[in-house]
């Protein structure tokens, strides 16, 4: 679909990219020429071992650095880090991202803060401290992953659906104020994602029921999603790369839904 060497030259920096969609992403990325600046919280042996792979398996240059972005201090610590390497990041994608649920009334107050600083405060700093040099460059692209839960919501889930309603509000604001700039700023949306994480959850439905971990996934995703498919995270990573592309260079402040027809109803 594009270009082997479509990003040779840019520079990527990932948050939580260690597994899941961020490993995905930060893959196509990488799979495309991009340099990369890999991101989690792993101890320095493990990221460098993944710096390695990436580096062996992609031929491009690589940086890991597991800051605590849950901190102003962290996102800067990890920025500086990365400008250090590289001296400039042309794609920025704030990925990273925390889970706890529980009715409001019951919510705690330390799990908010949690999630607010990591899902929603840390993509603010990151891209406060990045967008100037995208802009005195001239080209640049932010990808905020926000979730189905940044355009509807779901119970026991008040400060994830806040903080992915946020990342969608400040997708628009920093897209308009760069719109003339060349550099776009988008928000990916997904639904049901094949993860590690999730398939615990089609686990446990499967358990419960008695039932095979197929039909407990099943079950699990038809609850929300018309389509009875979860989305494998090398579909997230393509679409990141259409929006580095070209071809997309007119796509901002959209919030792409990539969601089995979740939030069409």
């Amino acid at each position: 679909m594009f270009a082997s060497n479509m990003l040779a030259g840019k520079t990527a920096l990932v948050t939580g990219s260690t597994s899941g969609i961020g490993y995905a992403m930060a893959s196509k990325l990488a799979e495309s020429g991009a340099n990369v600046v890999l991101h989690g919280l792993m101890d320095s042996a493990e990221g460098e071992a993944l710096r390695q792979e990436f580096e062996q398996k992609y031929g491009v240059q690589c940086l890991f650095n597991g800051a605590d972005i849950s901190t102003a201090d962290g996102n800067e610590e990890l920025v500086a880090a990365s400008l250090e390497k590289y001296g400039e990041i042309d794609i920025l994608i704030n990925n990273a991202g925390i889970q706890f649920t529980a009715p409001v009334e019951d919510f705690p107050v330390a799990k908010w803060d949690a999630i607010i600083s990591i899902n929603l405060s840390s993509a603010f700093h990151t891209t406060r401290l990045l967008v100037p040099g995208m802009q005195q460059r001239g080209w640049g692209r932010i990808i905020n992953i926000a979730s189905v839960h940044g355009l509807v919501a779901s119970l026991n889930k008040a400060a994830y659906v806040a903080a992915k309603h946020g990342i969608v509000g400040l997708t628009k604001v920093v897209a308009l104020e760069n719109a003339d700039k060349g550099v776009t700023v988008n928000a990916i949306c997904p639904g049901w994602v094949d993860t590690d994480l999730v398939a615990a959850q089609f686990q446990a439905r499967a358990d419960r029921d008695e039932v095979s971990f197929e039909e407990g996934k099943r079950s699990v995703i038809v609850e929300k999603q018309p389509m009875p498919k979860a989305t494998p995270p090398s579909s997230l990573g393509d679409l990141a790369l259409f929006l580095c592309s070209d071809a997309a260079a007119t796509i901002t402040g959209s919030s792409l839904p990539m969601d089995g027809g979740w939030t069409a109803q």
